[in-house]
């Protein structure tokens, strides 16, 4: 039997279908994931179901992404320990996504940047003092550009009275599955494991070389603290869908096809693990922005400043 829907619901589902597709535009998939051509509605299902609640309400379009957590300790990747011209490109990408749904969808959208530095920092390499203050400059930037559909939220804002310390010893006994979970199901699942190879060679490449230690100690110890990165990955995630719930939920990291997340591109680069955090920016001939290392910007261009501090190099 064919069901005929009202005017005014088939209008709110094309709606919440034009939203869903200016997502997808952005979508991060799974390396070697076979294109399709079902509809946007079956593509991301979850997000659907979400965005189609909102709109049924005319409610703004809410997203929450864990980001921008702080710099890589590592000088070999970065130029600094505060924001730069990567983070100011991918957060007004993330703005103009939440002005492209406005354009069509008249209560708008916001995103909540969920910042994640503090949530793992005993196991990067980085004081939360550092961290702090990463956020505080990347917030002022928020407000320099006028990037007004962008929120923020961190582990500062839960639990007062607790230091950082205390609040992720909280994070492991309530909302975090653990280390030892994590590295059972890296054996039996494809996608887990893929998280935790990502994760293992980002913090083997943030140590330092000069610590007196072989590279196989180096991996061997990257490989612990990351496990440790994931569980508390995994509840950081718990406690967003706990204290911001009905957002629509996005990642930085690729995502399979109808996973409760939907993995979006804050910047175009063939590595889909790279982000403006673990690199800089080098501004090619053309004028075209790539996020390279530091020490390959060094070899191929010059620095530009901004604030007395390298924002980004230019190809010489």
């Amino acid at each position: 039997m064919t069901v005929t829907l009202p005017r005014h619901l088939r209008d709110d589902v094309t709606m919440a279908e034009n939203i869903l597709e200016i997502l997808l535009g952005r979508r991060r998939a799974v390396p070697g994931e076979a294109p399709t051509a079902v509809p946007a509605a079956l593509e991301a299902s979850t997000q659907f179901a979400q965005i189609m609640a909102h709109v049924l309400q005319q409610r703004p379009i809410r997203m929450t992404l864990p980001a921008f957590p702080c710099k890589s300790p590592s000088p070999d990747k970065v130029c600094g320990v505060l924001p730069d011209e990567g983070e100011r490109l991918a957060l007004m990408e993330l703005d103009d996504l939440c002005r492209r749904i406005g354009e069509i969808y008249e209560p708008g959208a916001t995103l909540t940047i969920c910042s994640d530095g503090h949530v793992f920092a005993d196991h990067i390499g980085v004081d939360d003092g550092a961290i702090t203050e990463y956020g505080t400059a990347l917030r002022a930037l928020l407000d320099a550009q006028r990037l007004g559909h962008l929120e923020w939220f961190d582990l500062g804002a839960l639990w007062p009275g607790r230091t950082f310390e205390d609040k992720r010893t909280l994070l492991d006994t309530a909302w975090c599955d653990g280390p030892e979970e994590v590295r059972a199901r890296a054996r039996h699942d494809e996608a887990a494991a893929r998280q935790l190879r990502g994760v293992i060679k980002f913090l083997a490449e943030d140590a330092p070389s000069g610590d007196g230690h072989t590279r196989s100690y180096r991996h061997r110890r990257a490989k612990i603290a990351a496990r440790h990165v994931v569980s508390r990955s995994q509840g950081w995630g718990r406690v967003i869908a706990a204290h911001l719930p009905n957002h629509v939920r996005l990642s930085i990291h690729p995502q399979p096809r109808g996973a409760d997340k939907l993995g979006i591109r804050l910047l175009d680069h063939a590595d889909a693990w790279t982000t403006p955090w673990h690199s800089v920016v080098l501004y090619n001939a053309d004028g075209m922005p790539e996020l390279v290392r530091h020490e390959h910007a060094r070899r191929c261009g010059i620095p530009r400043l901004r604030d007395g501090r390298i924002s980004h190099y230019v190809v010489t």
